[in-house]
């Protein structure tokens, strides 16, 4: 469980249901959704790896550009790597770093979620 340490309080963040479990399939389809609100709305995704869900923004670290080349689609042909379609960038889909290409040791942003009760939730600040 998510949790915000006080002195001797814990606040307890904002969740939102992202998907079903059911919807994330290792090493298969994202889903995606938006993060924020307003104009400061972003678009992010989550995908299953290594048996858990992994959520980032959706933007290469090169250059903020969506990184899915058809939509829901982040992995490589070998369903190892996440892969900027425009750039061509491959990350690590455990950690977000950028292991080959033009942004070499950046990292997506990661977003924190957690899956329970058949259902994958973002945790908000």
């Amino acid at each position: 469980m998510h949790r915000y340490a006080g002195s001797a309080q814990r606040m307890a963040a904002r969740e939102r249901l992202i998907c079903a479990s059911t919807a994330l399939r290792e090493g298969g389809d994202g889903v995606r959704f938006e993060v924020g609100s307003g104009v400061a709305r972003r678009a992010a995704f989550v995908v299953r790896f290594e048996g858990l869900p992994r959520a980032y923004l959706n933007e290469c670290a090169h250059v903020p550009t969506e990184l899915d080349w058809l939509e829901g689609q982040f992995f490589d042909e070998q369903k190892r790597l996440l892969v900027c379609a425009t750039h061509g960038a491959m990350y690590d889909p455990a950690s977000g770093r950028c292991i080959a290409g033009p942004c070499r040791g950046a990292s997506l942003r990661c977003l924190a979620v957690e899956e329970r009760e058949g259902g994958v939730f973002l945790l908000e600040d």
